[in-house]
């Protein structure tokens, strides 16, 4: 299958939630290029960017996973070839 190149925006909108959504993106380090978060106090939430480099169904399957988290809002954009 061919490999995709993307970008991922998670927000976390509880503290709680970071072990979690850790799991999920140690499980799916292989298509992670890059990652880089923030903790946002502001707004009392976290946000995390990723590069990711993999098939469309692996970085569907990380966003899928993310995005059935209550509390988590994930939105991707993958390359189209």
């Amino acid at each position: 299958m061919e490999k995709r190149l993307g970008v991922v925006g998670i927000i976390l909108e509880a503290n709680d939630l970071s072990e979690i959504v850790n799991n999920i993106l140690h499980a799916h380090s292989d298509i992670i290029a890059g990652r880089m978060g923030l903790p946002y106090k502001e707004r009392d939430v976290s946000v995390i960017a990723l590069i990711v480099d993999g098939t469309v169904d692996r970085i569907s399957s990380l966003t899928g996973k993310l995005g059935q988290i209550k509390g988590v809002s994930v939105k991707s954009a993958i390359s189209k070839g």
